[in-house]
């Protein structure tokens, strides 16, 4: 969504593929109350992001016009998938460069309860709620652990499609550095019905139990390298991450880590030509 304040995610963190490996249930519940509603991508290079991920995905892109900055819906085939924005010119709060990354956004019903909760588990609002022309409005927030995290309350963009097949987005989850500070922001904030697994000290979990599950929390203490900031990341679908990475590379990303097989699909972690990471993730039923 477009905006005049943007995301401090990182973009270029080597982190490990396997640390949670998950994909969301068939009929992903986009609109159930904390799920993802929404992603974009914020890029100084929109020219190029249009060609890496439209030869990558096969995505296209509708420019809004003037009245929304130049902003782009991003289609694969007719379903709605995500937006594209320009983030030239644009600071960051603390005065440096804007990160090259992608911002998940979690659908609320109503986003100033949302933001009136947030004081009391440690969360900061970044961006108030605003409106998009008759859309929806939309926010961002930090979440306790610093993650950056975007706010959704549709109006007549109710938000993305999953229709989970390559090319389209598979999974969300956040990257913590402070699982037990995060857990109870999304909890209260974002109404998460919390699902927790753990195995030797890892711990993680979900918005709705695994079969229905829309998102995930992860401990990421010793998984992301030493001094990353907490920040979300998407799983798009591939048929053949192998194949995949190749096509990356030729296309000017890189690889950052993997692939490595999990029990949801072969995966690996890269970056588009500007530095936006993403998960590249075996396609549902590929």
């Amino acid at each position: 969504m477009n905006t005049d304040t943007t995301m401090t995610t990182p973009t270029d963190a080597t982190t490990s593929t396997d640390a949670t490996a998950h994909t969301a249930g068939e009929t992903a519940s986009a609109g159930r109350e904390g799920a993802p509603a929404w992603i974009d991508l914020g890029t100084p290079d929109v020219q190029g992001a249009m060609r890496f991920y439209g030869e990558l995905f096969g995505w296209r892109f509708e420019d809004q016009g003037e009245e929304f900055g130049g902003y782009r819906l991003v289609y694969c085939g007719e379903d709605l998938i995500g937006g594209l924005m320009d983030t030239t010119g644009v600071p960051a709060p603390d005065g440096g460069e804007v990160p090259v990354a992608w911002t998940v956004y979690l659908r609320t019903p109503d986003m100033a309860a949302a933001v009136e909760r947030m004081g009391a588990v440690g969360g900061r609002v970044l961006l108030p709620p605003m409106p998009v022309a008759d859309r929806g409005f939309m926010g961002l927030a930090f979440d306790p652990a610093g993650a950056l995290v975007g706010m959704w309350e549709p109006g007549t963009l109710e938000g993305l499609d999953l229709p989970m097949r390559a090319g389209t987005p598979v999974w969300f989850e956040v990257m913590s550095t402070d699982f037990d500070a995060a857990l109870p922001f999304y909890r209260d904030v974002f109404g998460w019905d919390v699902h927790t697994m753990a195995d030797d000290g890892w711990r993680y979990a979900t918005h709705g139990p695994e079969a229905e599950s829309s998102a995930g929390l992860c401990d990421a203490r010793g998984v992301i390298a030493e001094g990353t900031p907490s920040f979300w990341r998407v799983y798009l679908g591939y048929d053949g991450v192998d194949a995949g990475i190749e096509r990356v590379r030729e296309l000017g990303g890189r690889l950052l880590d993997g692939p490595v097989d999990s029990p949801y699909g072969r995966l690996a972690t890269v970056a588009d030509p500007a530095g936006a990471m993403f998960q590249l993730i075996e396609a549902v039923g590929a």
